[in-house]
């Protein structure tokens, strides 16, 4: 029995990048070994196993057979008899594919370390296209290594293609696509999963408003950033939010609140990036309008947000609406308008004799008021 570190962590460890989880593959060993030893089963379909005093993962070293469609339809075996360089060939890229064993040394059938220093995303073998999924992992990881100058290889990028022309990217559900959308928009350059997806057609495959929206792939040379890549890049500049910069890229994708949310419906989108695509382009008029310090604009706007609430937070509706201009000048105009329109309160008119009917009115007109004092103040306005 010999246990091998696997996967991210090893390829992460050669490129000096902070390892943040660590998998294991053990060869020579089977189920009932790992359970003799203390391992617990972490799952019912796949031989993996937690460590009962690090808790990390150790899984049999296993091959796969395609029997199905599909990222589900393989056949998975494992047990004593499966060699690791069996279990290294079923993986998707060479960089992903390397074993560093017990004595430090590293196992790299397939030229990952090659590949490091080509900063090279390619696959391991033709089997890459028999896992529709590969197509949005590759993605990701050009998000996720895209800042260490790591790009796509042509003939991988030659493979993705033809997955997506077969129809491959049927067999991709909405949930997972979200999922691996949310941890692309965790890394250094989220905008690069995107910039895959349209090379290859997926994207027009999977979300087609956006892809429409980022227009045609070009060759090589200097390309301007159509508007979701351009918006994502400022947002991505300002915030590791994924809800945020998800809505700054769908943003320009949509022109009205009953779009958004058929494009949330669509992506199976959580509860937080759907409320906060809707609410800003729902102000995209209002937004432009107070750019020009249009004080009726700025009250509807900050009325629409509810930001006269105590305690609630625009910050992320700001990022994503600024995400689609150049300047930040709606962050610095709401900045000054908003805390002195707040501190203007129904209670505070009452306490000057205001009452009934004319105290809604009252209060709007206060606030207002408020709002161009702050903003004169501020120098934001003469």
């Amino acid at each position: 029995m010999k246990t091998y570190l696997v996967g991210g962590a090893v390829r992460d460890g050669l490129l000096g990048i902070p390892v943040v989880e660590r998998d294991y593959v053990v060869v020579g060993a089977d189920t009932a070994t790992m359970l003799d030893r203390g391992f617990q089963a972490v799952d019912r379909d796949f031989p993996v196993f937690r460590h009962p005093q690090s808790g990390d993962e150790y899984a049999l070293a296993r091959r796969e057979t395609k029997n199905g469609e599909g990222y589900r339809g393989f056949r998975v075996d494992a047990g004593a008899d499966v060699m690791l360089e069996e279990d290294l060939g079923r993986r998707d890229l060479t960089i992903n594919a390397m074993a560093q064993g017990e004595d430090g040394a590293i196992v790299d059938p397939f030229g990952g370390r090659g590949d490091l220093d080509a900063r090279l995303l390619r696959h391991v073998s033709p089997a890459f296209v028999e896992d529709p999924l590969r197509l949005l992992r590759i993605a990701r990881f050009a998000a996720k290594l895209g800042d260490h100058g790591f790009h796509v290889a042509h003939a991988t990028h030659r493979l993705l293609c033809a997955m997506v022309q077969r129809g491959d990217m049927a067999h991709l559900t909405r949930e997972r696509l979200w999922r691996e959308m949310n941890k692309a928009m965790l890394a250094a350059q989220p905008w690069r999963f995107f910039e895959v997806l349209q090379a290859c057609g997926a994207l027009q495959e999977l979300i087609m408003p956006l892809a429409d929206a980022m227009g045609s792939v070009r060759g090589h040379g200097t390309v301007v950033d159509r508007a979701p890549i351009a918006a994502l890049k400022r947002a991505a500049g300002r915030t590791n939010d994924p809800a945020q910069r998800i809505a700054a890229t769908l943003f320009s994708c949509v022109d009205t609140p009953a779009e958004a949310d058929a494009l949330s419906d669509q992506l199976r989108a959580d509860r937080t990036t759907s409320l906060l695509l809707r609410r800003a382009v729902a102000a995209r008029e209002l937004c432009a309008r107070v750019e020009c310090l249009d004080i009726e604009a700025l009250f509807d706007l900050a009325r629409l947000w509810r930001a006269f609430d105590d305690g609630q937070d625009i910050g992320a509706l700001v990022t994503v609406c600024e995400a689609q201009i150049a300047d930040a000048r709606l962050g610095r105009v709401l900045s000054a308008a908003v805390p002195a329109a707040r501190a203007v309160t129904a209670d505070s008119l009452r306490a000057s004799g205001v009452s009934g009917p004319a105290l809604g009115e009252q209060l709007a007109q206060a606030r207002r008021a408020a709002m161009r004092c702050a903003l004169g103040d501020a120098g934001l306005v003469t």
